[in-house]
């Protein structure tokens, strides 16, 4: 599971002409699912998100996280963050979770940000999004759980489990 976290001043997410979520201060985190995901990327990813220091505490240090300045989340699926552009110049998506697996860990990964605490507000999954992201620093971080999670871990390969 592979998250990009922005820290926003403000944020919305808007699909045809209504906007389906808005938030003020906190994160907009762009969220894409891989095919061997599973509800443990969604646990570490969810409590990284909601603790992680990346706001300014009053010595302008990145001391304080979404919690501690009462921010929001707007969580947007983003299937795209899984291309593989290695071949050709069309990317391949053939790792990305199938459309059920990752609609159901999308609002997994939500309903766990929500019980860490963190107020979230979200698009659509798989509807055509405009987001309006207003960036502040910029701070923006590349979360991946296969860094907690390794594929290859000890109870064998991904294809065991």
């Amino acid at each position: 599971m592979i998250a990009v976290l922005q820290r926003v001043s403000s944020g919305s997410v808007t699909i045809g002409d209504a906007v389906s979520g808005a938030i003020k201060q906190g994160l907009v985190v762009l969220l894409g699912v891989a095919e061997d995901d599973e509800h443990r990327d969604a646990d570490w990813l969810a409590a990284k998100t909601a603790e992680l220091r990346i706001f300014e505490d009053d010595q302008g240090k990145m001391n304080r996280s979404v919690l501690d300045v009462a921010g929001s989340a707007l969580v947007i699926s983003q299937f795209t963050l899984l291309a593989d552009y290695k071949k050709g110049r069309r990317p391949s998506f053939i790792h990305a979770a199938s459309p059920e697996m990752g609609a159901q860990l999308y609002e997994y990964f939500m309903e766990r940000l929500g019980k860490q605490g963190v107020p979230v507000q979200s698009g659509q999954f798989g509807a055509m999004m405009t987001v309006d992201i207003r960036n502040e620093g910029p701070v923006t971080l590349v979360l991946d759980s296969r860094v907690k999670y390794p594929r290859e871990s000890l109870d064998g390969p991904a294809s065991d489990r």
